[in-house]
């Protein structure tokens, strides 16, 4: 066997520093479609269990003009339970065909932070399968910090943009990553073709682990 040096044998490990970085809208999305729900207490547990986590960043927009937000539940929880929670307002409309649509992209608050941190990082975790992010990706890449991207091509289509799979360092299919961080099995749901109308659906209040049930489009 070979011998161990004294002073190799008193070096510590070094441990990697990490930090998540989690678009809420997009994880929904691609969880539901995969038919769990995710339990983010489980989330942040298995990260901190394989690292240093420095930080866990969740992101959404909110509709301020509804007396009731399906996402305050889940916004509060989160807030209290070891996340830092980056809200906008969410912008509400009427489209073409006279429908409400809802749009809050947090591509631009996720690239601060990220970019932020970035000198404080080894490894960058990011939720979300939007082809925006790949230059954000690439720029904390030069910046010598890796880059997991964790989303899924496991629905029809993907739900991960291909330029962004290919940029990353790693690529996490979120099915893979489920039975570390769900909270309860749900029936999977079809991908609706663009266009097409949506499902009528329950009048009851969301729960933390339904929070955009009520919400329409924030996935844009």
């Amino acid at each position: 066997m070979p011998q161990i040096s004294r002073a190799n044998s008193l070096q510590p490990e070094r441990i990697e520093r990490v930090a998540v970085f989690i678009d809420g809208a997009n994880l929904y999305a691609a969880s539901r479609t995969l038919g769990f729900d995710v339990d983010y207490k489980n989330l942040l547990a298995h990260f901190r269990q394989r690292s240093y986590l420095v930080r866990a960043y969740y992101y959404t927009a909110l509709l301020e003009t509804e007396e009731y937000s399906p996402l305050r539940p889940l916004v509060d929880w989160l807030g209290y339970n070891g996340y830092s929670v980056v809200t906008k307002p969410a912008k509400e409309f009427t489209d073409a065909t006279g429908r409400r649509r809802v749009k809050g992209s947090v591509d631009i608050e996720m690239a601060v932070d990220v970019l932020d941190l970035t000198p404080h990082l080894d490894h960058a975790v990011i939720f979300s399968g939007d082809g925006d992010l790949r230059r954000l990706v690439e720029s904390v890449q030069r910046r010598g910090v890796r880059v997991t991207v964790i989303s899924t091509i496991r629905t029809q289509p993907a739900m991960i943009a291909d330029d962004l799979r290919r940029q990353a360092d790693a690529f996490i299919d979120l099915a893979d990553l489920a039975e570390h961080i769900t909270r309860r099995q749900v029936e999977p749901r079809q991908r609706a073709p663009m266009g097409a109308p949506r499902p009528a659906q329950s009048a009851a209040r969301a729960t933390p682990a339904d929070p955009f049930r009520e919400t329409p489009d924030l996935t844009d």
